[in-house]
């Protein structure tokens, strides 16, 4: 809730995560790795943040992991606590974050079904597992409800397969880099040469958004803006 203060969101719901980070000044990635074992994760180089997201995951689990990283580089910059303590703090503020608590007292009702689970959170674009954690830390699911729920979730595969999936979110940022980048004549190709890097990491790497904003055949090599030809039409 500080943060959200310090940011001047109030309790209205982040209709995308990613372009509020790179607002705030967060570089935003994709994880150039295809794993599912690895969520997110995040760090501080000098004074400048990141953040790499796994796109394996739903769009909503997405959200979730850019908040919880977020979580990470406020609350550890300064690398205490560590390991699982850790984690669980950056969870407990991707919840809050992402679901404040007077905007869920607000809306939801006491003991929901899964159905109106299912409703509720496209409200707060989270998933249905993370919206009845929150519910049940603010009160309004017993555990008892949460256990049960968790089971019904389960046996629906709603752990594996979000019902009624959000569109998932992309940078910003990354296409005007790269739309300016090909007004200055370089290729995908040159800039991953620059970073030394293969073109296919590259796309990884930016959500595939360098394939959108730079085409290695549209536009020849060179490291100056191609000059027009003009010619003179009587």
């Amino acid at each position: 809730m500080v943060l959200r203060q310090h940011w001047l969101l109030g309790e209205k719901p982040i209709r995308n995560v990613v372009h509020l980070l790179e607002s705030k000044g967060v570089r935003v990635y994709s994880m150039a790795e295809d794993t599912a074992e690895v969520d997110a994760f995040s760090l501080w180089r000098e004074a400048t943040p990141f953040v790499f997201l796994n796109t394996q995951k739903s769009a909503e689990r997405s959200r979730f992991d850019a908040a919880h990283e977020l979580g990470h580089l406020v609350l550890h910059r300064h690398d205490e606590p560590r390991g699982r303590e850790a984690e669980q703090e950056a969870n407990r503020f991707a919840s809050a974050f992402l679901m404040p608590r007077g905007s869920v007292l607000a809306h939801a009702p006491m003991m929901p079904t899964l159905e109106t689970l299912i409703r509720l959170k496209h409200h707060w674009i989270v998933s249905v597992g993370a919206l009845a954690y929150r519910l049940q830390a603010l009160g309004l699911l017993s555990e008892w409800n949460y256990r049960g729920l968790c089971i019904d979730m389960g046996q629906r595969g709603y752990r594996t397969a979000e019902p009624e999936g959000a569109q998932r979110e992309m940078s910003l940022v990354i296409p005007k880099i790269f739309a300016a980048l090909r007004e200055d004549g370089m290729t995908k190709a040159d800039v991953a040469a620059a970073l030394h890097i293969e073109p296919d990491e590259l796309d990884r790497l930016v959500f595939g958004l360098a394939v959108m904003g730079l085409h290695s055949d549209a536009v020849p090599s060179t490291t100056a803006p191609r000059t027009p030809k003009l010619q003179l039409v009587r």
